[in-house]
């Protein structure tokens, strides 16, 4: 390769689209801290770089608000193209309703060229749905579906398909953006469609600000869940019909106990039946030879 070449490509800038998990620095992999070390100019939204910002000292920080996404995207992909190492940062995994999407539509609609134009790389965090889990004990052990009541960018009736078939199909059920100041009724609206698929006892973990400053933990059922505080800071975690709670705990079975000892007992089972198959032969055998 020529030096040409190789000045070329030293030219070349860096996207790293960082998960930082939920915001505390213990939850946030060694990757996507060595990522945001790397970085010369740290972009996002301004409540995430305040939970970085002493990771982010003597960086270039640009920060926007709630609904200026787009704005977000084309600045750090411009920057990246000016040759610097640029960090996108977004709370929990980037790619879990986070900014990864919306700057690979960014890069597409520029005819991006991976070989020859900046080098992305996604850095996962920890998303709400398993901080949150981790937090009630073992709440998504089985199948699960994360879902966002937000209808900013999806119709609700899009997202009252989705409930009602995952409430009727019995998944393990993540609300993520439940409820804002604005936007009250959809929490309710999805609490009726569980109810028509889900018992009222079902159990139903209530988390706000999991993992972080302000953490607020809450242990109910679908019946009385609307009679707790939820908010935009709020995850909420629905079970199955298997989900039990003990000690404040939250546990949906993955079935290895009922498959194991079936199983077990099956090897019991037929344990005893040879111990009786080799009894009643030696039983024939001592009365062949007394007789």
């Amino acid at each position: 390769m020529s030096d040409h070449s190789n000045q070329e490509n030293d030219r070349r800038g860096k996207l790293l689209l960082v998960g930082f998990g939920p915001g505390n620095h213990e939850h946030l992999t060694f990757r996507a801290r060595q990522a945001i070390e790397e970085a010369e100019v740290v972009i996002g939204y301004k409540t995430y770089i305040d939970l970085v910002r002493d990771l982010i000292e003597g960086k270039q920080v640009v920060y926007t608000g709630m609904t200026e996404e787009i704005d977000r995207g084309k600045a750090a992909i411009d920057l990246a193209q000016t040759g610097r190492t640029v960090a996108l940062i977004s709370s929990g995994d980037v790619g879990i309703y986070g900014m990864a999407g919306l700057v690979f539509e960014l890069l597409k609609e520029s005819n991006w060229d991976p070989e020859r134009g900046i080098t992305v790389e996604v850095v996962p965090g920890v998303t709400a749905l398993s901080s949150c889990a981790s937090i009630l004990g073992a709440p998504v052990t089985h199948d699960f579906a994360g879902i966002s009541l937000s209808d900013l960018l999806t119709p609700w009736e899009v997202i009252v398909r989705r409930l009602e078939a995952a409430a009727s199909a019995d998944f393990v059920i993540a609300l993520y953006n439940p409820k804002s100041g604005r936007r009250t009724r959809q929490i309710a609206e999805a609490r009726e469609i569980m109810l028509r698929h889900k018992a009222p006892a079902t159990p139903v973990g209530i988390i706000k600000s999991g993992l972080r400053h302000g953490q607020q933990v809450v242990l109910t059922d679908l019946e009385h869940m609307l009679d707790y505080e939820i908010g935009m800071l709020t995850t909420i975690l629905i079970g199955n019909a298997a989900t039990t709670t003990y000690r404040d705990r939250m546990i949906t079975p993955r079935g290895y106990r009922s498959k194991y000892e079936a199983r077990l007992d099956a090897v019991a089972e037929g344990t005893f039946v040879a111990k009786r198959k080799v009894a009643g032969m030696t039983a024939r055998i001592t009365e062949g030879g007394e007789g």
